[in-house]
């Protein structure tokens, strides 16, 4: 069976900002489903550090490295975020008032078999829902989640907690270089839908009203629209989200 990525819906709001720091790829209104179809997510970090420069340019490198790849390895995948460190101590080199900028990603493939691919930096998630049930999310590069990890803390703690934003991981440079967490995922099934998003949506929304939202709406449009309206008014940070659809060939 032939997995294929359906009509995708995009969004990147401004929330409770004044500036949108978020970025995706491709940008709102030109993603496309396909055999072969590369989506990226990305939240930029330091505000006066250009967050929003980040993203940007994260998600531009990462596309011109893979968009052309007919099967992302976690190597392939490593060496594009290796490039785009370089892309950032370039653009840092040039612009010294950027020193200190950095970005999450998350990153969704199809390559035309029968799994697909999923990356991410940082706090930004990629979740799997069937039937509007989580069959798969990321596991965030958080400060709180290493305390989960190390039970000093529970889940519901951390939700709420005032350290929750700091991550462990990002792209920032070969100065301070990193890696994706990259899965192959194998248990896709057409009627699937993945959420590519930052914390702005995630900050608001649980993983139950996730859910709950995916099983009312089942088409990748309703359920953006229904995203945004829930994020509108209850975000304090920037809300981007990619949904994506599965289908088969």
């Amino acid at each position: 069976m032939t997995l294929i990525a359906g009509q995708p819906f995009a969004a990147t709001e401004t929330g409770g900002r004044v500036n949108n720091e978020d970025a995706i790829y491709p940008a709102v209104g030109q993603g496309v489903g396909g055999r072969r179809a590369l989506f990226v997510v990305c939240d930029g970090v330091g505000g006066a550090e250009k967050g929003e420069v980040a993203s940007a340019l994260a998600c531009e490198s990462l596309a011109e490295s893979l968009v052309a790849d007919r099967k992302l390895t976690e190597r392939r995948i490593q060496e594009a975020v290796e490039h785009t460190e370089i892309r950032f101590d370039e653009y840092i080199a040039t612009h010294p008032e950027a020193a200190g900028m950095a970005t999450t990603m998350t990153l969704l493939a199809f390559d035309g078999g029968q799994g697909v691919t999923v990356a991410h930096i940082g706090d930004s998630r990629v979740y799997q829902f069937r039937d509007g049930r989580i069959a798969f999310c990321t596991e965030d590069h958080s400060l709180v989640n290493v305390w989960v990890k190390l039970r000093r803390i529970t889940a519901e703690e951390a939700s709420h907690h005032p350290q929750r934003h700091i991550i462990t991981r990002a792209i920032q440079g070969k100065g301070a270089a990193t890696e994706a967490d990259v899965v192959r995922l194998t248990d896709v099934r057409p009627g699937d839908c993945f959420l590519l998003c930052t914390d702005g949506v995630t900050d608001c929304l649980t993983d139950e009203v996730l859910s709950a939202l995916f099983t009312l709406h089942r088409t990748a449009e309703a359920a953006g629209r229904a995203l945004i309206d829930a994020c509108t008014g209850r975000a304090r940070d920037n809300f981007s989200f990619y949904i994506v659809p599965v289908r088969e060939a």
